[in-house]
């Protein structure tokens, strides 16, 4: 009788974690609810977090900086010289908000995933990634019409010039575009999500396991003796991928944004 009951206390993780239900009415708009819910609450926590860290920092700066101002002064300088410097040379400055602004927003909302009592990114969410590339996307080709015009980029973004001529305009060009104007805001989308779907998993894994095998009487003690540092090793590579997806968006965004001033393919 020991073995089914204590069976039947493992739950493990599902596709259903990522879902929410409503926190008191919703609105439903062309078949989609609209609502309040935890997914929403780790947004806006993300929102405040942010006006609240940069107020706090940069309200009354100082010469000699105090430990909150010369933190977010560092990440502003991480994200200036290592993202934006790199890959828009002098037009850095004029795009480093828009980068910051994704960096630290994706790097605080990733963070909630390791936050006890929370636990959650709303990032492995698929729309706030989406919304983020969509972002991204209307940005590096607003800028490339605005430099070139409409078919100008076109032609500067689709037509390899280098190429022999019957690719240039047909294969190649069609690779081209979908490369640049399609698939870069998916692959955006995609790299994002998955990371924190699959870190969801993989915590919610090992620490269920953990409080399984405490529960389940001393002759699974042993398992949870190495399930446990496992968890916490995990933490903490989980706060790696957290930095390392934020630098990786931003550092892409500006890429797109750099070869769409580019004066050359």
């Amino acid at each position: 009788m020991t073995v089914p009951v204590v069976g039947a206390s493992w739950v493990p993780p599902s596709t259903k974690d990522f879902v929410f239900r409503c926190w008191g009415g919703g609105l439903t708009v062309g078949g989609v609810q609209i609502c309040f819910n935890f997914i929403t609450l780790l947004v806006l926590l993300t929102f405040i977090a942010l006006i609240v860290l940069f107020t706090m920092a940069f309200r009354r700066p100082t010469v000699v900086p105090g430990k909150l101002q010369a933190l977010m002064e560092l990440g502003l300088e991480f994200v200036r010289e290592q993202i934006a410097i790199p890959v828009l040379g002098q037009d850095a400055d004029r795009f480093l908000p828009l980068l910051a602004s994704l960096f630290f927003f994706i790097l605080v909302g990733n963070l909630f995933e390791v936050i006890p009592g929370f636990n959650f990114s709303a990032n492995s969410r698929v729309a706030f990634p989406l919304t983020l590339a969509i972002i991204a996307w209307a940005t590096y080709n607003g800028v490339g019409i605005a430099k070139h015009g409409f078919f100008g980029y076109l032609q500067h973004t689709c037509i390899i010039e280098q190429a022999p001529a019957p690719l240039r305009y047909t294969l190649l060009m069609v690779i081209e575009f979908i490369s640049n104007i399609v698939v870069r805001p998916i692959t955006l989308t995609i790299r994002l999500t998955a990371n924190f779907v699959a870190g969801h998993f993989l915590l919610a894994i090992f620490f269920l396991g953990t409080v399984f095998f405490l529960k389940d009487g001393p002759k699974t003690w042993v398992f949870a003796a190495v399930s446990f540092p496992l968890s916490v090793m995990l933490v903490g590579f989980e706060i790696f991928v957290a930095v390392l997806q934020a630098f990786i968006f931003a550092i892409l965004t500006g890429s797109y944004i750099g070869g769409a001033l580019a004066e050359d393919h």
